[in-house]
């Protein structure tokens, strides 16, 4: 299982698993956009590069969603895949996906922000598990 959802008083809580850190940050960042649409008919038609710096884990995650989160807002960008690189505290990554296609792309719920809310990042029995709340 990469994510699953949890319930959360007026928002939504994530929970993601990697065998890596970078899988763990790809499979957050899945779970996001599963919440706004179903990303199996979210088609790679576009790339966006994403670089950020964080000052800690938490920070990283936080900013690496946000910037994720930057280009729906701005450009209905929809994304399906991820692929991250972190090297110390700064985050390289791929964000594979397309625009809202309101014929094509079904309308679940506006993720508005990111938030720290019961963030924690963990690596336990080999395997990291992110969780966080996103506001919506």
């Amino acid at each position: 299982m990469k994510f699953e959802f949890f319930e959360h008083t007026a928002d939504i809580g994530i929970r993601a698993w990697g065998d890596s850190l970078e899988e763990a940050f790809e499979n957050s960042a899945l779970a996001v956009f599963e919440v706004i649409t179903d990303t199996s008919k979210v088609q790679e038609k576009t790339t966006v590069d994403i670089e950020v710096e964080g000052y800690d884990l938490e920070n990283l995650m936080y900013r690496w969603i946000e910037a994720l989160l930057f280009y729906y807002d701005t450009e209905l960008l929809l994304f399906s895949r991820f692929k991250v690189a972190i090297n110390d505290l700064k985050l390289k990554g791929k964000a594979f996906g397309e625009r809202f296609d309101e014929s094509r792309h079904e309308r679940r719920t506006v993720v508005k922000a990111m938030t720290y809310h019961e963030m924690e990042i963990r690596k336990y029995d080999g395997k990291f598990e992110i969780k966080f709340v996103v506001d919506i």
